[in-house]
């Protein structure tokens, strides 16, 4: 079997028509280093991808001609057998009172072939809310000004954003993703490019919060300096919280307070094992200081072994001890925003964005050896705005080691992520169906789109939202495949509607009545333009500054302004400013809405520009007012006006 042949078989489409029209056939070097870096999958014949089943359905599969019968099957709970049975027929029916969860299914045909693969057996849908249309505040946390922070948006602020969202009618707050980064890379402030998406940024602790710590006067003399800057200052603000959070550990290790230590133990109970390996790998790439892959090779596999050797070694048991105390109290902390959002009777309190990737060298990708290959970056290929394609640096799932791992590791990172929050976003949704994979060390315009498990990926995230009643929005922007948003919708999961795309081939706006009910509809995202940068042409002037083709012209953003104020005619509203739009939003069928505090504060200045590193701002920016001030820089009663056929339980 040729190289090209095998990757067919694979599902691995090396042959495709990028964004320019151009036929892309990627290079057999490529290829080759694509094929290398997934785990083996056998062929298979009798049943040929993972089994899906709807809870109550009686759900069949047709058996191929080349599996000679009977066929005989075997339903397997752990190491138990659930069920068996034999097909006689070419359609196998399967058992419809199977409780929810993912089994192996072994398969064996007459012949003597045999086969193992995934059985999942899910809701009917995800998790569709307790509400009937809602709205939130999107905010990047990290750019939150209040009186008493540390130069970064922290999760006592985030409690100050609920409150503060429940005295305008909100049922909650949006955020940035919260994932670990690396704490010794403090310039590398992405929330997009985790080093794992299993645990939290520590960054967003309150340390004046732990009951243990104590603030000295060199500490707050530093913060008076870092409070005042319109950036955040993470390569300062890093190792001053660190040495806090080292500080409070050493005070909760010789006086914890009353029940603390016994809340910590149960925390580490819970998490077992993932928390134990993540302290050990964190520990050992400081020691190692070099990627996870160029460490001795008793610690470039995780092993309980090596790892319970560290926890007893007196020279590192106490800081694999405290890399778990600083989960812990960020646990405690995010919990406790859910908590007050609850409290509060806020219908969604939470909503997490999840990353498409990781870092290579990071936890997760160390960790999952099977399912996430370091060698492949998540990217795009060429298109007009990126044509030279894109490669994003991340390493994602790939379908032969997720159905090797009965789909865990995915299983996992979404119920790490829903744990708080009554709403998650994932980012690149199309990556649930196929994933444009570029291999290290070639350009992204040599990748090539790798099919992925959908049905069975829908299952497993219909199975984590129920199971943690948590809403699942997917952000499908961008060109979608066909038949895509239908079958994602179908399983309940919402799509992601940014009223700035929704035009028709002559640039009209849509009207209220085009946007379906099971999405989250906003104006903009946190990479495009805000809504003032968007009128007063900010936006296009900022990237035409540092060499950005913005994809519009002058004239094209006056004829889209124009369309906009058509639009708010047509639906009787007045004015165009964002409270107009807002309305318009707030009148859509679509179930959550989210306007964006940069818009909410009149700000030009988009918190991204894709295709930027250092050449602009990105994931630094702090509001210009503090959460303190916020009821006075937004026009409250104008904001009720526009949110009031969403807001106190409509």
């Amino acid at each position: 079997m040729d190289l090209y042949a095998k990757a067919k078989t694979l599902g691995i489409q090396t042959e495709f028509i990028d964004g320019h029209g151009q036929r892309r056939v990627t290079t057999p070097e490529a290829l080759s280093a694509i094929l290398e870096a997934l785990p083996p999958q056998p062929a298979r014949r009798i049943i040929a991808e993972p089994v899906v089943i709807r809870s109550g359905r009686a759900e069949r599969t047709e058996l191929p001609e080349v599996a000679p019968l009977p066929v005989r099957w075997k339903i397997m709970d752990g190491a138990a057998v659930r069920v068996q049975g034999e097909a006689r027929e070419r359609s196998l029916a399967w058992p419809a009172d199977l409780p929810d969860g993912v089994y192996r299914l072994q398969v064996a045909d007459a012949s003597g072939a045999s086969e193992d693969l995934p059985l999942l057996v899910a809701p009917e849908q995800a998790f569709g809310g307790d509400f009937d249309r809602c709205w939130v505040i999107a905010v990047q946390l990290y750019g939150m000004r209040s009186a008493r922070n540390w130069g970064i948006g922290d999760f006592t602020d985030l409690e100050g954003l609920l409150k503060f969202a429940h005295q305008v009618g909100a049922d909650g707050i949006g955020l940035n993703p919260l994932h670990a980064l690396f704490d010794d890379r403090p310039g590398d402030c992405s929330p997009y490019s985790p080093n794992s998406r299993l645990f939290l940024n520590a960054l967003y602790i309150d340390v004046e919060k732990i009951p243990e710590f104590k603030i000295d006067a060199e500490t707050r003399a530093a913060l008076a300096q870092l409070r005042t800057r319109d950036l955040v200052d993470y390569v300062a603000v890093a190792p001053l919280k660190w040495r806090a959070l080292r500080t409070a550990f050493a005070s909760f290790k010789t006086n914890p307070g009353l029940g603390r230590w016994q809340a910590f133990e149960a925390y580490r109970s819970e998490h077992g094992e993932l928390l134990s390996r993540y302290a050990c790998f964190e520990v050992m790439r400081h020691k190692f200081n070099a990627p996870w892959w160029e460490w001795p090779d008793e610690w470039r596999q995780p092993g309980a072994t090596a790892c319970a050797r560290l926890r007893k070694d007196r020279d590192t048991a106490a800081e694999v001890e405290f890399v778990e105390f600083v989960q812990w109290i960020a646990d405690q902390q995010l919990g406790a925003c859910q908590a007050l959002a609850h409290k509060l009777g806020m219908r969604v309190g939470l909503y997490l964005d999840v990353a498409v990737g990781v870092q290579s060298d990071g936890f997760d990708a160390w960790n999952e050896q099977i399912a996430i290959s370091r060698h492949l970056g998540v990217g795009a290929p060429p298109d007009p705005l990126n044509t030279a394609g894109q490669d994003w640096g991340l390493a994602g799932f790939n379908a032969a080691g997720l159905e090797l791992r009965a789909f865990e590791p995915f299983r996992q990172m979404l119920r790490t992520s829903m744990r708080h929050a009554g709403a998650v976003r994932l980012d690149h949704a199309f990556g649930l169906r196929r994933l444009y994979l570029v291999p290290r060390g070639f350009g992204p315009a040599n990748g090539a789109y790798v099919q992925m498990p959908f049905e069975a990926l829908l299952a497993a995230t219909a199975l984590e939202s129920v199971a943690n009643r948590c809403v699942v929005i997917g952000e499908d922007l961008g060109t979608v495949p066909e038949g895509f948003r239908e079958q994602m919708n179908g399983w309940g999961i919402w799509s992601y509607l940014v009223m700035m795309f929704e035009q028709d081939d002559q640039g009209v706006f849509r009207n209220a009545d085009y946007y379906i009910a099971d999405a989250l509809v906003t104006f903009n995202t946190h990479d495009l333009s805000t809504y003032a940068g968007w009128r007063s042409f900010s936006d296009l002037k900022t990237k035409r500054a540092l060499g950005i083709d913005p994809g519009e012209t002058d004239q094209g953003r006056w004829d889209a302004l124009g369309q906009l104020d058509e639009l708010l005619r047509r639906h009787g509203i007045p004015n165009h400013d964002l409270y107009a739009v807002a309305s318009f939003l707030a009148r859509t069928r679509s179930r959550m809405m989210a306007v964006s505090m940069e818009d909410l504060l009149g700000l030009t200045d988009q918190p991204n520009i894709p295709g930027t590193v250092n050449e602009h701002p990105n994931w630094r920016r702090r509001l210009p007012v503090s959460i303190e001030h916020l009821a006075s820089a937004i026009d409250i009663d104008a904001l009720k006006r526009a949110t009031r056929e969403r807001s106190g339980g409509s």
